[in-house]
This record gives C-alpha cells, sequence and structure tokens, in this order.
C-alpha cells in the first residue's frame, strides 16, 4: 500500500475517531463475558444461563445493527453515532447507580449495551464513504481494529470487579466513555458524499439480491466465531481449567488481541492479493483450530495458543470480508454494514449460547465448536461456489481498481 496515498485518499481525523468509538463501544458490548464469573457466582446462575447471559449483548447488538443502519442513512453517521453513545452511557450509569440484583436484570442491561455492539454500523461507514476502492480493505480494516475493546474489557474488567465489586465497573466504564464521545464530536466528520436516505422498501430490496446472503453468511461465520469466543473464553477458562477470573480474563484477553489486531492487516493483505483468497485460507484455518480446541486440550496453556491461533484466523477474516462488502454495494454500504454486521452478531449469539447449551447438556463444550468449525467448512464451500460469478462480474478487471 502506498502510505501517501492512503494519507491523502481519506480524512485521518475521521478514521482515527471510529476506530476509538468503535473501541470503547465493544469494551462495553462484551462487559458481561469478563465480569462472567463473579456474576454468575453472586446470582447462582448455572451453564445455560451464563451462557445466554454473555450472548444477550452480541444478539442485540446484532439486531440494533439493522436499526443503527437505517439511522446512518437518514441522519448520517456521526449523528447515529452520537445517540448511540448516549444510550449506552445511560444505561451504564443507572446499572452503576441502582445495582444489579437478579438475572432478569443483567439481561436487560444486556439488551442496552447491544446498543454499543450497533457501533458496528456506524463507524464503518464512517470511515468507508471517505475512501476510493482500493484502500476499502486498508480504512476498514484500521476502524474495524475497534474490536480490540473487547480485549480492554478482558483484560482489566476481572482485575477491576475483584477490587471495586463487579457493578462498580460499570461505574468506572464511564469515564474512559464520556472521553471518547467528547473527542468523538470534535473529530469525526461526514463525508462530503453520503448518499440520500431511502426508503424501507428500498433498504429491504438489496435482500433481493443473493450476493448480500452470502456476505452475511460469510460473516456470521469470522465475526461470529471472534465475538462469541471473546464472550464466552473468560468463562470458558474459568469452568475448562480452574483458573481464576483474573488470569482466565488475561488469557482472553491474548486470544482477543490477537483476532482484533490483525484485522487490519487481513485487509491489507486482502487489498493486495484479493479478499476471496484470503477469506479462503481463513476458513480452512479457522475449522481446524476450532476442532484441535473441541477435544478438551490437558493444559490450559495449549489451549490457549490455539484459541489464539484461531482468533488469528478469524480477525484476518473479519478483514478481508469487509474488503469485498465495499466493492460489491458500495452504494448501499450503511444497510450492507448493518445487515452484515447483524449476521455477525447472530452467528456469535449462536457460539456463545451453544457453549453454554453444550457444558449443561454434555458436561462437556466440543460439540459447541465442532458444529462451528462445520459452519466455517460450509462458508468456504459457499465461498468456492461464487467466487468465479465475483471476478467475471463486479468483480471484473476493467470494472475495480480493486483486486476480488
Amino acid at each position: 500500500m502506498d502510505r501517501k496515498s492512503f494519507l491523502k485518499a481519506g480524512h485521518t481525523p475521521t478514521l482515527l475517531a471510529a476506530f476509538l468509538y468503535f473501541d470503547l463501544a465493544f469494551m462495553v458490548w462484551v462487559l458481561l463475558g469478563p465480569l462472567g464469573v463473579q456474576i454468575a457466582k453472586d446470582l447462582a446462575l448455572d451453564h445455560t444461563q451464563k451462557g445466554l447471559m454473555v450472548a444477550t449483548p452480541v444478539l442485540a447488538g446484532a439486531l440494533l445493527r439493522i436499526v443503527m443502519g437505517v439511522l446512518v442513512d437518514h441522519l448520517k453517521p456521526k449523528k447515529a453515532g452520537a445517540i448511540g453513545q448516549v444510550i449506552v452511557i445511560a444505561a451504564l450509569a443507572v446499572a452503576w447507580k441502582f445495582g444489579i440484583h437478579s438475572y432478569t436484570e443483567v439481561l436487560v442491561l444486556g439488551l442496552f449495551l447491544g446498543v454499543a455492539g450497533a457501533a458496528f454500523a456506524v463507524a464503518l461507514p464512517l470511515a468507508s464513504r471517505w475512501y476510493p476502492p482500493e484502500h476499502q480493505g486498508t480504512a476498514l480494516g484500521i476502524a474495524g481494529a475497534g474490536n480490540s475493546g473487547t480485549a480492554l474489557a478482558a483484560l482489566f474488567g476481572p482485575g477491576l470487579a475483584a477490587a471495586f465489586g463487579w457493578v462498580n465497573v460499570f461505574g468506572l466504564a464511564l469515564i474512559p466513555l464520556s472521553i471518547v464521545f467528547v473527542i468523538y464530536l470534535v473529530m469525526a466528520k461526514d463525508a462530503p458524499e453520503c448518499p440520500p436516505a431511502k426508503s424501507l422498501t428500498e433498504y429491504l430490496a438489496v435482500l433481493r439480491d443473493k450476493d448480500s446472503w452470502w456476505f452475511m453468511f460469510f460473516y456470521s461465520v469470522t465475526f461470529g466465531g471472534f465475538v462469541g469466543l471473546a464472550s464466552s473464553l473468560t468463562i470458558y477458562f474459568n469452568t475448562q481449567y480452574g483458573l481464576d477470573p483474573k488470569m482466565a480474563g488475561f488469557f482472553t484477553a491474548a486470544c482477543v488481541f490477537a483476532g482484533s489486531l490483525v484485522r487490519p492487516i487481513g485487509g491489507n493483505v486482502a487489498d493486495r492479493i484479493g479478499g476471496i483468497k484470503s477469506l479462503t485460507a481463513m476458513y480452512v484455518l479457522a475449522a481446524i483450530f476450532l476442532t484441535i480446541v473441541s477435544f478438551g486440550l490437558p493444559e490450559a496453556w495449549q489451549a490457549l495458543a490455539i484459541f489464539v491461533c484461531a482468533m488469528l484466523s478469524l480477525g484476518m477474516g473479519n478483514g478481508a470480508v469487509f474488503q469485498l462488502v465495499p466493492q460489491r454495494f458500495r452504494k448501499e454500504i450503511g444497510v450492507m454494514t448493518g445487515l452484515v454486521g447483524m449476521a455477525g452478531g447472530v452467528g456469535g449469539f449462536y457460539l456463545a449460547s451453544s457453549l453454554g447449551y453444550s457444558k449443561q447438556a454434555t458436561g462437556s463444550y466440543q460439540s459447541g465448536f465442532l458444529i462451528f468449525a462445520a459452519l466455517a467448512i460450509a462458508a468456504l464451500i459457499g465461498l468456492t461456489a461464487v467466487k468465479r460469478r465475483w471476478r467475471t462480474t463486479w468483480g471484473a478487471p476493467h470494472l475495480t481498481g480493486a483486486r476480488i
């Protein structure tokens, strides 16, 4: 990539603001996962309830991405993002002030934290609309590296909960959220080429295009695997290997950092060799690593190594998917970001909840991991089926300067 060309092509302050907003939003989106061990102990939750607790924000974020995608095109990305941040800050303030006293209350908080997960549908269009096709993978990879916020939650959440109590972690989270909110208001700027708002019928029309469904499925595996593991691994390491919550959080943070920090690399690699080639390799590797870990490795450090490899594959895959989406749906990037992001969240909800169900029903996490590995293979088969058509239609060399 020509660095000078990239810097001249877009708006760096907006890209930075999109990253910071995305990063802190994702930190609070999965916050119930790193705090899950302490919450489950205080509220006496079983394995299924723990799985649903960490999966609820993921599902809520998935569905709300559609709403946020609509708001992005009607209000423009900056205003939509500001509204979302205010809602999340208010929800955390209420939880901190009045406390969480039951399983029902923690699920209600999870629904509001889903608004933070919907930040995906704002941050990516906010950044994407500033950049030409040949820089889409890199720009969206940088903005999407806000996935690293999930690692911040795992790194600091359990330790802060042990020191101050898990309810007070919600109050502590308000400090960085408020700072980033101010930075966002100052630095973020809507691109001059924001498309006009569409009617609901026009939004739904994109679903008649079969490529939209393929992208939704592909991302449900890559991002679904990433966020599902990010939400579940603290509880997994605690339950499977007896690690205390703080150490389980450190192990989870290592896995999540790996997956989030390679997202820009995944986008850049896809820019260089093509999103299809990159995504193909990532599905193969993810399926292999998820299958290995399903057998319950004897030592925690061995599981950590395999999870890091799996997250590297999934993180690279996230960048590759969003190198392709803007090429195919340039004019519909707002609604497509919402739809594809929703599918990713649904995949994460499935993985997080299925691990809890698997442990409750069989005493093992194996079936949950194996089914998701099978989904990665199914995605690989689907990508192989469509790649020739993509490369000879919208991805043809005479139609785009980007590598497909």
